[in-house]
């Protein structure tokens, strides 16, 4: 039971970002709905845990899932927006918004918190971001900013004490790279 009160939230998000990885993967307009609930629940989790900048990504991806579902849902399984190669031009506009997003959360966090991990927590924050975004847009690459976001996510998670979320996004990371490759394909398959 002892267990349960210290990482029973941890679980029930980790099974709530499986059930997640699983609708994304497939596409499925399904997924925006988990994408508030979990979200939701990781601000709590994050907070606890002193990542702020997780915390503040959480409330802003419940956000962005709002968006998500609607711009998906105009069409019958959210399928009226084509899945698309990413262009030059909102692939510049992601990292020119990426960087000022890291900076202005690293100085945030810096100065106004008690964050042992500044500069990890708001890089992997506005990557995160950066690629719920370009997600909602329903562009392929945005699988590689998951990658990357992933990876440094592990790293970040195991610092901090919460290992089942790490080993979450281990997984999300691996998928990740399974998810551009289905993603690319049907860009380049559709009309």
């Amino acid at each position: 039971m002892e267990f349960l009160q210290g990482h029973g939230l941890e679980i029930l998000t980790t099974i709530l970002g499986l059930i997640y990885l699983y609708l994304e993967y497939r596409a499925l307009t399904a997924l925006w709905i988990v994408g508030i609930i979990m979200p939701a629940l990781d601000v709590i989790l994050f907070t606890s845990g002193g990542l702020y900048a997780y915390a503040a990504l959480s409330v802003i991806f419940t956000l962005t899932a709002i968006y998500g579902l609607w711009r998906w849902a105009a069409s019958p399984l959210g399928r009226g927006r084509p899945i698309t190669l990413i262009t030059r031009g909102p692939l510049l506009a992601a990292v020119a918004g990426t960087l000022p997003l890291w900076g202005l959360g690293w100085l945030l966090l810096n100065n106004c918190t008690d964050s042992t991990v500044p500069a990890l927590d708001s890089l992997v924050s506005a990557i995160s971001l950066t690629a719920m975004l370009l997600m909602a847009r329903k562009y392929a690459e945005q699988w590689l900013l998951w990658v990357l976001a992933d990876a440094l996510s592990v790293i970040l998670l195991l610092g901090q004490g919460l290992p089942y979320r790490a080993a979450l996004y281990a997984l999300y990371a691996a998928i990740a790279v399974l998810g551009y490759r289905k993603w690319k394909s049907l860009a380049r398959a559709a009309p």
